[in-house]
């Protein structure tokens, strides 16, 4: 399946940060384009982590969510607005009781364009009064590290819900 949409020119690879991935993956799963949503981890020193040694937050990676999407379909913005929306892109400590730097809000944007996308839409946020503290990281010298298969789909496969995570509207237009 992956070799087949890799060849695709339409198909690209969005990263978000926005604390424990099953709920950020749960969200991204059901949008409109997303062709995938893996979780993972990204921005560490140790080469193939594992959730144990990510959970310590010793490695420096965060939990990640590769979202997998055709550009015919929809774009980086409407993807980028959704994870501001379905996380607390505020909280400076994690991410509601996940508490640690594996948990923290952040972007690793592939290009300029993704970079500035991201600049504008916190700009808009804190111009709403929101204080955002989510970080902009190059994806450009880290590796997506998919987790282990017990982590991917989770809340599709227990049938619960995100206990972290829920969809707040917060841009006016």
């Amino acid at each position: 399946m992956y070799a087949d949409l890799f060849q695709n020119s339409n198909i690209k690879n969005a990263y978000f940060a926005g604390g424990c991935f099953w709920g950020v993956e749960h969200y991204f799963e059901k949008t409109a384009g997303v062709k995938d949503a893996v979780s993972g981890y990204m921005g560490g020193r140790l080469p193939n982590p594992d959730y144990k040694s990510v959970s310590t937050g010793l490695t420096g990676h965060l939990e990640v969510v590769q979202v997998v999407y055709d550009s015919t379909q929809t774009d980086f913005e409407t993807l980028a607005r959704l994870f501001f929306e379905i996380h607390d892109p505020t909280q400076t400590n994690g991410q509601g009781p996940d508490i640690g730097s594996q948990y923290l809000s952040a972007v690793f944007y592939n290009d300029d364009n993704e970079k500035h996308i991201v600049q504008n839409l916190i700009a808009k946020l804190e111009q709403s009064g929101y204080k955002v503290v989510t970080k902009l990281i190059s994806s450009q010298n880290h590796i997506f590290y998919k987790a282990e298969s017990y982590h991917q789909d989770y809340y599709s496969k227990t049938g619960k819900m995100p206990y972290c995570h829920v969809y707040t509207k917060r841009f006016k237009d």
